[in-house]
């Protein structure tokens, strides 16, 4: 499946693509929120939506990608292509993408689009806008890729005017996934796959699957962040602690995870993940706005600072100056209460 990169002509109205991504025969959320995306900019430019979609006997997911908005699915299928490949996923994407010339190829910024997207992009010798949190077309089809730049401080809007496909990856959580529709349309295309394990450099022997340490931020209905006002790990329990009591997930800022406190999968903001849960707390933090970029979308936000001048104060809709440690305990306790003596509060979904 190798071919030759080449250069190709700017025209408009050739298709959206996103790259569908699926692991162990599922589908990821942030492939349908690709789809929402792609199905608002390909309307616009009145063109197709179409999903590219590999694997091993995921058929079935064909359908769903038809569900949530696809006009056209691709579908590689191999014994080989169980688990992700990128030489193999590189391959046979990269000949898809120069045979028909997508005007636009989307993909989700999670760990296998961001291995994904720079390989097929230097393939297809094409730009590439990395982690984008908002995307539109201008009136002559042009991508406008918009990032945080500058530390978070501005938002810059990147454009790929010579080579197409103009390709972006998008942060999981930052688009809003699509409703399914009842009576989908549209067809499903098998690719033919030619691909033998002599061909391939690298040979994957085994995957293992690890529990996650904690509970996943960017689904929870309620997140719990800590800054570095927080202090010390044995501070930070607290924060677990009042999560717990409300069903949710914790989160934190930078300062947090290089010190250990809390892992790399929860930090949120610029380099980190985006949420938009129904309530989020945020606890002894800056809200900086490499932090805000990652929490905008959520419905209702509580800040708790000692300092009455914190700038999250000005990104909240509820705002607490007061010590947490003298706060969140008693704050814990009264959930309980409430939990005994009620039926569960209804902000965990």
């Amino acid at each position: 499946m190798h071919a030759n990169a080449e250069v190709h002509e700017v025209t408009v109205g050739r298709g959206v693509w996103v790259f569908a991504e699926q692991r162990y025969g599922v589908l990821m959320d942030v492939s349908k929120e690709m789809l929402g995306c792609g199905r608002r900019l390909a309307d616009k430019m009145k063109t197709d939506l179409t999903a590219v979609l590999l694997g091993n006997a995921v058929g079935n997911l064909a359908d769903e990608l038809l569900a949530y908005g696809a006009d056209k699915v691709f579908l590689a299928e191999n014994e080989l292509l169980k688990f992700y490949h990128s030489e193999a996923y590189v391959n046979i994407i990269g000949k898809l993408a120069m045979t028909y010339s997508p005007d636009i190829f989307l993909l989700g910024a999670t760990s296998i689009g961001m291995d994904l997207a720079p390989r097929l992009a230097a393939r297809l010798r094409t730009g590439l806008t990395a982690d984008c949190v908002r995307l539109d077309v201008d009136d002559v089809g042009q991508l406008e890729q918009v990032v945080p730049a500058f530390g978070g401080n501005v938002m810059a809007t990147v454009l790929c005017p010579k080579h197409r496909p103009q390709m972006a990856t998008v942060r999981p959580g930052v688009m809003r996934p699509p409703a399914k529709i009842q009576e989908k349309h549209g067809t499903v295309d098998t690719v033919p796959v030619d691909l033998n394990e002599k061909d391939l450099n690298i040979k994957i022997l085994d995957v293992t699957l690890k529990e996650p340490e904690a509970a996943p931020i960017d689904t929870a209905g309620v997140v719990v962040a800590g800054g570095w006002g927080i202090g010390s790990v044995e501070d930070w329990r607290m924060l677990t602690e009042l999560a717990r009591s409300l069903g949710g997930a914790v989160g934190a800022t930078r300062p947090p995870v290089d010190e250990g406190w809390a892992s790399e999968d929860q930090l949120i903001g610029q380099s980190g993940k985006t949420v938009r849960p129904n309530l989020y707390i945020g606890i002894a933090l800056s809200g900086a706005m490499q932090h805000i970029v990652g929490i905008q979308d959520s419905k209702v936000i509580v800040a708790i600072n000692k300092d009455p001048d914190s700038p999250i104060f000005k990104a909240a809709d509820f705002i607490i100056a007061a010590d947490f440690r003298e706060l969140v305990p008693s704050l814990v306790e009264e959930i309980k209460k409430l939990r005994i003596t009620k039926n569960p509060l209804p902000i965990e979904s």
